[in-house]
């Protein structure tokens, strides 16, 4: 492999950009695809995951890969567009073998693999030669040794492991935008699945159950204790949360909603309340809210929160105390072009828009969908009888109903094509 250093670390590859012949990036490297051999032969590398656009995953033969270096992988000719499926005799190395609990030969102590590298033999065959582990801290330290052994010199790789850590793994993905992980963690084996979620925080893994299926986020929160399903639910967006629980068994759902603190619960309870399809099954009852005695500086500063999606921070919402959902009576909307072009100190009562009608919570999908696109708007307030807001329906809300189910896995499929080679 011209280009190729000799030894190559693979966790260093997570994230690296792939590149035609041409110069055009066509993906990046999510993982590496070896076989684990009799004894104490090193693993062969077959080749590697590469995510392309529309998060897609293929396969890449190592043999098809010309370059690995200066930060980025060169490939020769196409890349086979198939979505990549792991066989039984394949091992994925970032996300199984990291983290691994294995043996050092020479005294029998239990080390922790934190990297592999791999080294292109005269053959022109990559073979993962060395691991990287780390022994357990003794005494007083606080880190313990860090060895770089040959891969003979450890075994333990071919044997099941329970409560298997992810540190590492997580560490090779840490800029990954939740949407990303939730395709990582997909990807996995159920076993590493739950473990990758067991190693992050609640807030991490609030934001990953939202971008996925509703069969891997039914798994996930069914197999936290009780207490943690709850921690992680109160960190949900909660429309999001709500749309969750009612994927759960009434019974279960119930469980997990006592187990919640009642300010987070309560909105929960008001969402299960309406049908999927409608304006109160689809809105969130977090939007940016404010009394019309603020200013425009304050409703600024508001709309800069970086966890508002793009929709929700496009317009601030003007009501009568109180000032949670549901609210005193709805006043209007401010809208963010508007508030740029006025001063700090204007009062935001004096630039609301009453001219956009709300919405009723049992208002039908398809007649939010039109009130949306009649109005060229982004998000439509939701008002009960008596005029109190109680929430907003944004346009990715209502995308989330209209595309279908397990549209997430969908834009993940492979098209047509020939089976990749071994």
């Amino acid at each position: 492999m011209s280009g190729a250093p000799s030894r190559v670390f693979i966790a260093r590859l997570a994230g690296l950009a792939v590149f035609d012949p041409t110069g055009d990036q066509v993906g990046k490297v999510r993982d590496v695809v070896v076989t684990l051999r009799i004894g104490r032969q090193p693993p062969r590398v077959l080749g590697l995951v590469v995510e392309v656009f529309g998060r897609r995953r293929v396969f890449l033969p190592i043999g098809r890969v010309t370059a690995l270096d200066a930060g980025k992988v060169i490939t020769t000719g196409l890349v086979n567009m198939r979505r990549f499926e792991q066989r039984a005799t394949e091992t994925l190395v970032l996300g199984e073998l990291l983290d691994r609990s294995v043996t050092l030969v020479e005294d029998g102590t239990t080390v922790t693999v934190e990297d592999v590298a791999m080294e292109e033999t005269r053959l022109r065959e990559w073979l993962v030669a060395k691991v990287f582990v780390s022994r357990p801290a003794k005494g007083l330290r606080r880190r313990g040794e860090t060895l770089l052994v040959d891969w003979d010199a450890v075994t333990g790789f071919s044997l099941a492991e329970e409560g298997q850590g992810a540190a590492n793994l997580l560490a090779t993905f840490e800029k990954l935008r939740p949407a990303d992980l939730a395709q990582v963690m997909h990807d996995l084996s159920p076993k590493r699945r739950l473990e990758v979620a067991a190693a992050l925080a609640d807030e991490q893994l609030a934001d990953v159950l939202e971008e996925m299926t509703e069969d891997d986020q039914v798994e996930i929160l069914g197999k936290l204790e009780e207490e943690r399903a709850a921690d992680v639910l109160e960190a949900m967006d909660p429309d999001d949360a709500a749309d969750l629980l009612s994927e759960l068994q009434p019974h279960e759902a119930e469980k997990l909603l006592e187990l919640m603190e009642p300010e987070d619960s309560a909105p929960l309870r008001r969402l299960l309340a309406f049908g999927d399809d409608t304006a109160g099954g689809m809105m969130t009852t977090e939007p940016v809210i404010l009394a019309p005695d603020a200013t425009v500086a304050e409703a600024l500063a508001r709309v800069r929160n970086p966890e508002l999606s793009t929709a929700l921070a496009s317009m601030v919402y003007v009501v009568r105390p109180p000032l949670e959902t549901p609210t005193g009576k709805y006043l209007g909307i401010a809208h963010i072009q508007r508030l740029l072009r006025e001063p700090p100190s204007t009062l935001v009562a004096g630039i609301v828009d009453n001219g956009i009608e709300p919405v009723r919570p049992e208002t039908p999908l398809a007649a939010v969908t039109r009130h949306l696109a009649t109005y060229n708007l982004v998000a439509v307030p939701v008002v009960d009888e008596a005029d109190h807001l109680v929430g907003v329906v944004s346009v990715d809300d209502v995308l989330d109903h209209l595309l279908p189910d397990d549209w997430r896995q969908q834009a993940a499929d492979e098209p047509a094509g020939a089976q990749r080679g071994a």
